[in-house]
């Protein structure tokens, strides 16, 4: 089970189902429950592959779940379009790839010679440096802070989930917002494998490096994603909870204590991909197909 914050709301991703909770203005739930693709199953069995299209899928659902979200808050003629959101996506693009593409590139460039002439090292610093600013300057932002809420209702409903206990507000806020799955884990397992590959590649011209920057951007993705794969599974090792350490105390950043309301959203997302679930596990099984509809909340 996982899932990501949206607009006052929660994503859930199940095995066959994914279901968007969101509260309106009104302060009533709206669910929307509906199938996952699932076309990046066919790779699940090949190292590497299996990440990048499993991440380029969760890519395609969150901002499916973005769009639906954000409709939710405003009024029909108001509405966001496909069109307007993939400006703004476009945009969002550009500016990742020059925060943390070419000026960490431009960085290392410059600070190598403290690292020994190490350019990946510098370059790395420089990239970490740049996105916990970039997490500090966001997190003050009104909007954002509340979608870190709600990301931290996503952690502890899962958590209460994965824990076996009664899917309450009152009983998911005993845990932790913390979760080793969490993307913002995942995104500094990619700075850490992306000092290690850029290692091994020269680096001729700032051209040259810029253009494999992006190039190996699938690649890296893929191998963090058996990092963090692997390490999930082995939690019980010391040297791995260890290792783990410094993605969970980033989250800090991305994550916020939520409050009750907050939590029942992130619950009765969860509730509605369980339900969707078992229902598409019934369906498998004697050959049926019904159409999956969210739960009343």
């Amino acid at each position: 089970m996982g899932g990501q914050a949206v607009i006052e709301g929660v994503m859930m991703r199940g095995a066959s189902t994914w279901a968007v909770a969101v509260r309106g203005t009104d302060g009533a739930i709206t669910v929307d429950t509906r199938e996952v693709p699932g076309w990046a199953e066919r790779y699940r069995n090949i190292p590497i592959l299996r990440g990048v299209t499993t991440l380029a899928e969760s890519l395609g659902l969150g901002y499916r779940s973005l769009i639906w979200s954000a409709n939710q808050q405003v009024p029909e003629d108001q509405q966001v379009s496909e069109q307007a959101m993939g400006w703004s996506v476009a945009i969002a693009v550009v500016v990742f790839g020059a925060l943390f593409i070419v000026l960490p590139a431009l960085a290392g460039r410059s600070l190598g010679h403290l690292f020994h002439g190490s350019f990946p090292i510098a370059e790395g610093i420089a990239r970490l440096a740049i996105f916990v600013v970039y997490l500090l300057a966001i997190s003050r932002v009104r909007d954002i802070r509340r979608v870190f809420e709600y990301h931290g209702a996503e952690h502890k409903a899962i958590a209460a989930y994965e824990n076996g206990v009664e899917l309450t507000p009152e009983t998911a806020q005993q845990f932790s917002t913390a979760h080793v799955r969490c993307g913002t884990n995942f995104l500094l397992t990619v700075m850490v494998v992306a000092i290690i590959v850029y290692s091994v590649i020269p680096r001729p011209s700032l051209v040259v490096i810029i253009a494999s920057r992006i190039v190996l951007v699938p690649v890296i993705a893929g191998l963090s994603y058996e990092v963090i794969r692997w390490s999930a599974k082995h939690m019980n090792n010391r040297i791995v909870r260890a290792s783990m350490r410094p993605g969970l105390l980033l989250q800090r950043l991305t994550t916020r204590k939520p409050d009750l309301d907050q939590l029942e959203v992130a619950i009765a997302s969860l509730r509605a991909v369980m339900t969707a679930d078992q229902i598409a596990d019934v369906d498998s099984r004697v050959g049926m197909r019904t159409p999956v509809v969210a739960p009343a909340v």
